[in-house]
């Protein structure tokens, strides 16, 4: 039975205790935006007052051979100003990143009691989560999209317990990501004095995860948003967007632009994956490298998917500013932590831009 689009507790039975989603929302024959999705003005993104963000996309390939410190010196700038990039030639098949975006919306189209098995309180697996908004209870407004969230632990776990219709593209995409991931870690980790073999890569990503989200069409995407402004809390997001594009990075007082604006639109670049830098990287690196705040915006036209891989230490990891940078710097601006006890405080609280990273500061 549909809601009450007028009621804010039949709408949030509907779409989050009993699974319909957003999408469900709306093949119920939405006209209006319900209440509940109604963010609060400082919360929308001003789309004719943002920057499109005209930087040419980085070639890999190119670290390989005679243009190494050139593409190494891209990397590092974009990874100290804006905290996001984007990459082309990186190594992942350029026929599974179409293959992707087709899956996704196979998988969100399948009728609600194959996605629904998955709902946290239910879900047969740990490592499989569908849901909605990203914590619907704690939010002042619920966020316009679905989502499935997989946790790797390894290959054959994964083919066990993720759902069998997107089980195999996604390990793929994971694992041809990886390798890419860890090469930009390497320059990333340089450029600070720091020299990491593989094991020591491999515990700083020794956690993944892989998620599909799906933004429906939207009566009034002005209102709404699909994410909330938030930083990811690992190393580095690998994220691969759709033709659709909406999203934005925050612009902080130290970017320099002409223009005065809030937000930085993030395009869509054929072939291309974007990068950004997560808040681990930030303390790591004791806050040369910027963890971006960032959301996406909904639009009234097409719906979107999108696909990104969140690289993250180890839960038992001890985070704490490289001890070269600072003695470099002369000063720590973060505490050590165990990567576990951050992430636990991230999920239990709902998104609000950086202020994540207060955790990681000296009381």
């Amino acid at each position: 039975m549909a809601p009450n689009l007028d009621d804010a507790k039949s709408v949030f039975e509907f779409v989050v205790k009993e699974g319909n989603g957003i999408k469900g929302l709306v093949d119920s024959g939405l006209s209006k935006v319900p209440a509940v999705y109604v963010q609060p003005p400082n919360e929308r993104i001003d789309k004719e007052n943002a920057i499109k963000l005209e930087l040419p996309p980085i070639d890999l390939s190119k670290l390989d051979g005679p243009g190494h410190d050139a593409v190494a010196e891209q990397i590092v700038r974009a990874a100290e100003t804006v905290g996001f990039f984007q990459v082309v030639n990186h190594g992942v098949p350029l026929h599974l990143l179409e293959s992707l975006k087709d899956t996704a919306h196979k998988f969100f189209g399948l009728p609600l009691e194959r996605k629904a098995v998955y709902l946290a309180p239910v879900s047969p697996s740990p490592l499989v989560t569908y849901g909605t908004s990203y914590l619907p209870e704690k939010e002042k407004a619920l966020g316009w999209k679905g989502y499935i969230l997989m946790q790797y632990t390894d290959d054959d776990q994964a083919l066990q317990h993720w759902p069998e219709e997107i089980n195999g593209v996604l390990l793929e995409y994971m694992k041809s990501s990886i390798v890419m991931v860890k090469k930009l870690l390497r320059v990333l980790l340089e450029n600070i004095g720091v020299k990491f073999d593989d094991s020591m890569i491999d515990v700083l990503i020794g956690k993944k995860m892989v998620a599909m989200i799906f933004y429906p069409t939207c009566p009034n995407p002005d209102v709404t948003i699909g994410i909330g402004r938030h930083s990811d809390i690992g190393m580095l997001t690998v994220l691969l967007q759709d033709e659709v594009g909406g999203l934005y990075v925050k612009i902080e007082e130290a970017m320099k632009y002409e223009k005065k604006a809030e937000w930085i639109e993030i395009p869509p670049i054929p072939d291309a994956l974007v990068i950004n830098v997560a808040d681990m990287l930030q303390v790591l690196s004791n806050g040369k490298y910027k963890s971006a705040e960032h959301a996406v915006r909904n639009t009234s036209t097409k719906s979107r998917v999108s696909l990104p891989i969140f690289t993250m230490p180890i839960e038992t990891t001890k985070i704490a500013p490289l001890p070269q940078v600072v003695e470099k710097d002369g000063i720590a601006n973060y505490r050590e932590f165990p990567f576990g006890d951050y992430m636990n405080n991230v999920f239990t609280n709902a998104l609000d831009g950086k202020k994540s990273l207060d955790f990681a500061k000296f009381s």
